[in-house]
């Protein structure tokens, strides 16, 4: 799994000159510039695999709306987990690779579920913008005509299936050793992409004197990336418990299955899956991951997982008293002055101990 910070901290700390020229906004030029710079720019990224080395060099333009399309994963993980222990924070920081789950669990599928899908769905954004050179709109349907429903193919329609064999080619490439937990990682990546594809929407404008509808072009567009965050977070509260199946003289893990059940059931395309039972996330431990709850705000009256009883895992949790003083109904005295009056409000705000 790659994930970068954002383009601004990228190109920023790695490349000055080509940061200017990107904040400037002008893809042309970022292009020509670019292109000139990739080897420094991609040998200073750290952790790419070979091959996503290989496609950096080639599509300079490409990798920073990777980065645009990770930052857009991170940023939904933590919508989705904000109010719960885990809430993704170990993956906002301010690095160009956040940090990996080491353990295989339901939420190390999210994440790589969730920023397999931000790849795909801003690359394919920026296809249909004209900010890559190598793609633009879907042209596959162009003028087809829907007899059944009466209307033709026309305007931009996204090209996702441009912006998943990217993701596919670059966010996979990452996947090099052969263990089980490179079948859950791939297969929870594949269920990201293929949730954002099932998403697709379809616009249509009428033509025809008068506001009529004598003909209708029909076009695809993306979801808003935040559906996309409720299915996954959906699919992660149902997620599979998986095993491995080995063949060959060496053992190696070729297939998944799902666990404790009789026979061979792969899990659906769409499932998210995991090898290994969640940590409760209560202490911080970098080697899962978990960063704790100690400071969390929580909920006092509240009995889901933002209460404080669950939030702060039985520690108990510390009071905030505030007084927030703010002027209030104030009116225009004749002439020429506002008399106001002065309201006070006492908040209290419960942290985890």
């Amino acid at each position: 799994m790659i994930i970068f910070s954002s383009r601004s901290v990228l190109l920023s700390v790695y490349y000055p000159q080509i940061f200017l020229i990107l904040t400037s906004g002008s893809y042309l030029a970022l292009s020509s510039v670019v292109a000139l710079g990739a080897n420094i720019i991609c040998n200073k990224i750290p952790g790419l695999a070979p091959r996503q080395r290989a496609i950096c060099q080639s599509r300079p333009d490409a990798i920073i709306v990777v980065g645009e399309g990770a930052q857009l994963g991170i940023n939904e993980c933590q919508y989705q987990f904000r109010y719960g222990r885990w809430n993704c924070s170990a993956l906002g920081e301010r690095t160009v690779f956040g940090q990996e789950l080491r353990v295989g669990s339901r939420e190390a599928a999210f994440t790589y579920a969730i920023t397999a899908a931000g790849v795909a769905h801003a690359i394919t954004a920026a296809c249909s913008q004209g900010n890559l050179s190598q793609c633009g709109c879907d042209r596959e349907k162009q003028g087809y005509y829907n007899q059944e429903e009466g209307w033709k193919w026309g305007g931009c329609s996204a090209d996702i299936k441009y912006g998943i064999e990217f993701s596919r080619r670059f966010v996979d490439a990452r996947e090099i050793k052969k263990t089980q937990r490179r079948l859950m990682n791939l297969h929870n990546n594949e269920a990201g992409r293929k949730v954002l594809e099932e998403r697709m929407k379809l616009e249509c404008k009428c033509h025809g004197v008068s506001g009529s509808c004598t003909t209708k072009t029909c076009w695809t567009t993306l979801p808003k990336f935040r559906e996309i965050g409720y299915v996954l977070k959906d699919k992660y509260n149902e997620a599979v418990h998986v095993e491995v199946m080995r063949a060959g003289r060496l053992r190696q893990p070729t297939h998944l299955k799902v666990k404790q059940v009789q026979g061979y059931h792969k899990p659906m395309e769409t499932d998210l899956v995991y090898i290994e039972r969640s940590p409760n996330y209560c202490e911080e431990d970098a080697a899962t991951g978990s960063v704790g709850t100690q400071g969390r705000l929580c909920n006092r009256t509240s009995q889901h997982t933002d209460g404080c009883d669950l939030m702060c895992c039985g520690r108990g949790y510390n009071t905030h008293q505030y007084t927030k003083v703010w002027q209030c109904n104030c009116k225009f005295q004749w002439c020429c002055f506002v008399k106001c009056n002065t309201c006070s409000e006492r908040t209290e705000v419960f942290t985890c101990k």
